[in-house]
């Protein structure tokens, strides 16, 4: 009888858990992946929030597959089949599955990136594989891995299949025929790759909450016209005078929101850094930092489609082009325009997209502080909530001269319909 009391009290001893938990390991990867956003070529805004959202979905689903609190994105988010289970009744360390899921996502999603990202991805790995494997079982360490390994492959497998896995020339096609109605885009830049747009087809890719990327359709911008007075010429005129009288305050705000593509995470990665501080300031648990991260890099690659969709659709000039035309041939921006259609803002409609995602996880009125360009010496800003952060995103471009008043509206408006898609999916049982 002693004996099977002993059997027994043996049998029901809890397996050893990792030191490190997941919720470390998903923000110690995610700082270094919006470093290899910043530093990878080919990574425009676009790629970089498709990047977010796929990394997003492997962390939640590695998560998820072993937490009966939470329910899978399959089934929910357009093409994403059930992960591969658990084997029942034997145990696995979470933060193993996460470190393996993450560390096979980011080698896959940044295996252009240069030497030195590539130095950096392999110290990772070494690092964290090294963290949360200490004093655990051999067997559970290697049980753990292999299954966070099939995680990703599912995840990368799905990834395949959306429209936005090869993205070649930077992302400007070889071939192109541009529009011919007074309205229509007209490269801005002096680069002859960019006298053809960036990744004119994005809005055709599968988008991930909405059915399809005019899942939140916009209404025409304002009528073309050159005649003084009309809608269209007076939204040029705001642009052009606005430019001229910039406050000191405004220029901090156009540098701050630039987010340049090589010289800083990207506009997606922006919102990105604002989710992970706010998470390690309230010290979240791993299933709010893998459901967070999920729906922000949903609605951030949602948005970028349904933004793009609506700018192919409508084809717009830019500010500069109008205005040298019609108003002053001497006026130039002070940001540098982007090489694609006018209409609607991207800025505005991630930056919306993420407001309402973020809002609905921590509440209206939330305040905080927004470090993003803290390396880069620009000075922290401060908001009293994320909407308000949106809308100076938003404005931030019509500082810098590239955007119509319409396009930040209107953007911001579509970010809200893609961010509420984010928020509806299910991830509690």
């Amino acid at each position: 009888m002693a004996l099977c009391f002993i059997i027994l009290a043996l049998a029901v001893q809890p397996v050893q858990a990792s030191p490190v938990g997941a919720d470390k390991v998903m923000r110690d990867w995610y700082r270094l992946i919006l470093e290899l956003v910043r530093h990878t070529p080919s990574y425009s805004p676009p790629v970089a929030s498709r990047a977010f959202a796929y990394l997003g979905v492997t962390a939640y689903e590695a998560l998820a597959s072993g937490d009966t609190t939470m329910t899978s994105l399959a089934g929910q988010v357009n093409g994403l089949d059930p992960v591969p289970p658990r084997q029942a009744g034997i145990a696995y360390d979470e933060a193993v599955v996460m470190q393996a899921a993450l560390s096979s996502a980011a080698r896959e999603f940044f295996g252009n990136t240069g030497p030195t990202g590539q130095r950096a991805l392999k110290r990772m790995t070494e690092k964290l594989s090294s963290e949360v494997s200490t004093g655990l079982a051999p067997d559970l360490v290697a049980r753990s891995q292999a299954y966070g390994e099939s995680i990703t492959a599912h995840i990368l497998a799905w990834s395949l299949e959306d429209g936005g896995a090869k993205v070649e020339n930077m992302g400007f096609p070889l071939e192109f025929t541009l529009g011919d109605n007074k309205d229509s885009w007209v490269p801005t830049s002096l680069i002859n790759q960019q006298q053809l747009p960036l990744l004119p087809k994005w809005g055709e890719n599968r988008p991930f909450a909405m059915q399809t990327g005019n899942g939140c359709p916009l209404p025409a911008p304002p009528a073309y016209s050159e005649v003084k007075g009309s809608d269209f010429y007076q939204e040029a005129f705001e642009v052009y005078e606005t430019v001229k009288n910039l406050s000191p305050e405004q220029r901090a705000i156009a540098r701050f929101w630039s987010d340049d593509p090589m010289l800083s995470p990207t506009p997606p990665g922006h919102w990105i850094v604002i989710g992970l501080k706010v998470l390690d300031e309230r010290k979240a648990s791993a299933a709010e930092h893998a459901d967070l991260l999920a729906r922000l890099g949903i609605t951030l690659a949602d948005a970028f489609i349904g933004c793009w969709h609506s700018k192919f659709e409508y084809d717009l000039l830019r500010p500069v082009t109008y205005i040298k035309r019609v108003i002053d041939p001497k006026w130039e921006p002070i940001l540098i325009t982007p090489p694609f259609p006018e209409y609607p803002s991207g800025h505005s409609t991630q930056s919306g997209a993420a407001a309402t995602v973020l809002t609905a996880f921590f509440g209206e009125n939330f305040a905080f502080t927004d470090n993003t360009h803290e390396k880069d010496k620009l000075p922290n800003r401060s908001f009293k909530s994320f909407w308000g952060a949106a809308e100076e995103a938003g404005v931030s471009r019509l500082y810098g001269g590239i955007h119509f008043r319409a396009a930040i509206d209107r953007g911001l408006d579509q970010g809200r319909c893609i961010g509420e898609k984010a928020v509806a999916l299910r991830t509690r049982g």
